[in-house]
């Protein structure tokens, strides 16, 4: 691995501060505190900056993304439902234009069908479903991997 540390940015969408709160058959019993200590730590053992940021609020989501440009190397993101849905989040995604792996605590696919659709899933080179929290885990190693191989 190459000496520079990346800077990777983890977006979690509406209702993910709840975690803890929701269906733990389908989102575990971590809270959203703890999985972003746990990305802290496991960030610091591959060698990257994380970052974390949630929001309830699409708008606010959406400049966040759009400050990305520049700032960040690499997205990891979970857009929780608006990822079946928010057209402006895929041009917001487009926009940042940065390496992304979607994530989810859950499968979409084995759920209600109108969860099947991503906006986002063609704009991310990989999706990471149904693996909980070790799923941002798979995650940032996937986005590592790309930016050390992108440095040549």
């Amino acid at each position: 691995m190459s000496g520079r540390r990346f800077t990777i940015e983890v977006m979690n969408g509406v209702n993910l501060d709840q975690l803890g709160n929701r269906d733990p058959v389908l989102y575990g019993s971590m809270t959203l505190p703890e999985l972003e200590g746990m990305l802290q730590q496991e960030g610091q053992a591959l060698g990257l900056d994380v970052r974390c940021f949630q929001s309830n609020h699409e708008g606010d989501f959406i400049e966040r993304l759009h400050s990305l440009r520049g700032e960040a190397d690499g997205l990891l993101v979970n857009p929780g439902a608006w990822t079946h849905y928010a057209w402006a989040l895929r041009d917001a995604l487009e926009i940042a234009a940065v390496p992304a792996v979607e994530v989810h605590l859950s499968d979409p696919l084995t759920r209600e069908p109108w969860r099947h659709q991503s906006v986002i899933g063609e704009l991310c080179f990989q999706s990471v479903r149904g693996r909980g929290p070790d799923g941002y885990r798979d995650g940032l190693v996937l986005l590592r991997e790309r930016l050390a191989g992108a440095q040549g």
